[in-house]
């Protein structure tokens, strides 16, 4: 029998090797053993109330079966889907919720262990807000700037204070459809109410619910999270770090921070490096205190402190694994129950951090941001004390890879022009002249039900062949990142020439990590200032864009897939679709969306024909737009792409603007 591959990343397969043959249970062996039901992962399946759950089963189902109350299959497949991504919408904005309230606190000064640290990027949104900051402290504009982005949350009429941050053409497309978002709490209660037995029946209603309440996550609860991050922590600019198992010290002190919330991960990043800290280690036998991170709550570190990253989703158990982590703190979303009662087979302390997610078999310690910095050192203090019941057993990986991580939207602008002449022209001149042939967001999660990470790594490697750029955010980024992906040279050994020639001009990997799930919105922001710079479309549909998710596996993808078609841009998920039981749902989002917003949402299994149909779906953007038919290493005459010393050149001769960024 031929051996099956669980996972693409070569470090990872070993450990699960070992794993397998000390008979220790995985993610990946729990996948092959319980299949997906057959009804359910099409979205055939009504279990919302007690008269059922009803199966929507036969060769005419979509036309014939009824549930007991009368359902029909298009209705019980548009409401699942919107209630997953109700779930997403609400996992988002609750972490931005917290956000909002940690700035409120700083401002007040009811916490010392955080402050203002992006003074510029505070003022930029208070700019957006509306919120005069010129005269006045610090504070009393992170003040008005937290209570304004709170009042999305519960707001009853109007709209979202973001919503302007898109185009015009954008914005219009949502009134006219009726969609725009209000607050985001009640968009997400109203779909809640929406899909109770014997509310909202109709499939193509239901499914614009689902566009709505996912624009309440994007040009909501991701955006202000992002913000507000940035404002505390720092806005990202390039950084080196390391990726893969190979990050972990088997002579010091190996703590993992895990999970999506950044504040306790922040000042952990210092507790590990406070003097005290490294003695009380070293009275241990440790030489040192070694953090790394995990999942999202590692990019938050890792774009801002360059702190090392053992991978996504699937590699959490794996790190345990290894039999080097000490201590492993989780916060919320995306993490594996199976940690706790696999830690019992190492030495390795699993702490709960947060009210909303305990768990059997872990240690907790609660999280508050208003004795944060106590909390963090608590912490510490128990990943050194647990130093000395390290066991050799476990599966030791030597490998890392470098990798080039910290650009957002601030950033990319920067480098396109230096200070004073900051601004996407060169961006859009690039792909009008075909340099770059389009755009991707590379994102989602990492599934231990296909060969794991292979599927980012197969269409990140043949779009850079075909000269498009990519940007990634959260385990997407993982995956690239623990492959060596993320390294300027990367451009030179695989991209096509004309994204060569970019890269190598501005000196950027042709893989941009823009940072954690909810910093999607970084790629919301990034378009609309591509629309406004002009050349290209107006709106953000219509561009050379495309979003792809080919493992993902949360109801977070799914908001994250729905504000993107909503916005504009045509997203494809790879394995089955979750309303794959209906032809008149997927009928609405491949092909009633793309007339409404431009944007649409694709399920689709095969790695090939997602490769092929972002790249279609690319240059009939092009031919749409009029610009030059796409032919690998011919390029336009008529625009010059300056490298960052001609740029450097025009600054010192430029007089300087008024503005913050």
């Amino acid at each position: 029998m031929d051996k099956v591959i669980k996972s693409a990343n070569e470090a990872s397969e070993k450990i699960i090797e070992w794993s397998e043959s000390q008979k220790i249970e995985t993610c990946f062996d729990r996948a092959q053993k319980l299949k997906p039901c057959p009804i359910g992962v099409t979205g055939a399946c009504c279990k919302i109330c007690h008269i059922g759950p009803c199966r929507f089963v036969g060769q005419n189902a979509e036309e014939e079966a009824r549930g007991v109350c009368g359902a029909t299959l298009p209705t019980v497949a548009s409401r699942n889907f919107l209630r997953m991504a109700v779930a997403g919408t609400a996992a988002h904005s609750d972490h931005a919720r917290d956000m909002a309230f940690t700035l409120l606190a700083v401002a007040n000064g009811e916490t010392s262990d955080f402050k203002i640290t992006d003074v510029k990027k505070l003022y930029k949104i208070a700019g957006i807000l509306e919120i005069e900051f010129e005269g006045r402290t610090v504070n009393d504009v992170a003040r008005d700037v937290a209570m304004k982005l709170i009042e999305d949350f519960g707001r009853q009429k109007g709209v979202l204070n973001y919503i302007k941050r898109a185009p015009q053409k954008t914005q219009e497309r949502w009134k006219k459809w009726g969609i725009t978002p209000r607050g985001i709490d009640r968009e997400i209660a109203e779909a809640m109410h929406r899909t109770n037995m014997g509310v909202d029946h109709e499939p193509d209603n239901l499914l614009l619910s689902a566009l709505k309440v996912s624009l309440a996550d994007g040009w909501g609860g991701c955006m202000i999270s992002t913000d507000i991050t940035d404002i505390l922590f720092g806005t990202p600019r390039p950084v080196k770090a390391e990726a893969s198992f190979g990050i972990f010290k088997e002579d010091e002190v190996n703590l993992v921070v895990h999970g999506h919330e950044p504040t306790l991960a922040e000042i952990i990043v210092d507790v590990v490096n406070e003097p005290e800290m490294i003695e009380y280690a070293k009275s241990k036998g440790a030489k040192g205190i070694n953090l790394g991170g995990m999942c999202c709550t590692a990019n938050e570190v890792l774009m801002r402190h360059g702190i090392p990253t053992t991978g996504g989703f699937t590699n959490q158990e794996l790190a345990v694994l290894t039999g080097l982590v000490d201590a492993i703190t989780v916060d919320v979303q995306c993490i594996m129950p199976a940690l706790a009662e696999l830690s019992k087979k190492f030495h390795t302390k699993v702490i709960t951090t947060s009210h909303k997610a305990k768990m059997p078999g872990a240690t907790h310690i609660e999280y508050d941001e208003h004795k944060a910095r106590d909390i963090a050192r608590q912490i510490v203090r128990l990943a050194i004390d647990n130093f000395t019941n390290r066991k050799k057993e476990g599966s030791h990986i030597t490998e890392k890879f470098p990798l080039i991580a910290g650009f957002s939207h601030e950033y990319i602008e920067y480098m396109q022009g230096g200070r004073w002449r900051a601004s996407f022209r060169p961006l859009n001149d690039a792909i009008i002249a075909g340099r770059i042939r389009g755009v991707v967001g590379l994102a989602g999660c990492d599934n231990p039900r296909v060969p794991s990470q292979g599927l980012h790594r197969f269409l990140a490697v043949e779009l850079i062949k075909n000269d498009v750029l990519i940007v990634s955010t959260g385990c997407g980024s993982a995956a690239c990142g623990t492959a060596g992906y993320l390294t300027p040279e990367m451009a030179l050994e695989n991209a096509g020439p004309g994204l060569r020639e970019v890269c190598e001009a501005i000196g950027i990997p042709p893989i941009l990590h823009l940072g954690a799930c909810v910093d999607n919105s970084r790629i919301l922001t990034i378009a609309s200032a591509m629309a406004e710079e002009g050349g290209l479309s107006d709106e953000i549909g219509g561009m050379p864009a495309v979003g792809i998710a080919p493992e993902w596996m949360s109801e977070k993808a799914i908001a994250i897939g729905c504000y993107f078609a909503a916005s504009g841009v045509p997203v494809i998920f790879g394995g089955e679709s979750p309303v794959a039981a209906s032809e008149e749902v997927t009928r609405i989002m491949t092909e009633v969306w793309p007339e409404r917003f431009r944007g649409a949402l694709h399920f689709e299994q095969d790695p090939e024909k997602i490769l092929e149909l972002t790249l279609k779906y690319i240059d009939m953007a092009r031919e749409a737009l009029k610009l030059k038919k796409y032919e690998p290493g011919k390029f336009g005459a008529e625009r010059v792409l300056m490298d960052m010393a001609a740029r450097r050149e025009i600054e010192r001769s430029a007089k300087p603007h008024i503005g913050i960024y």
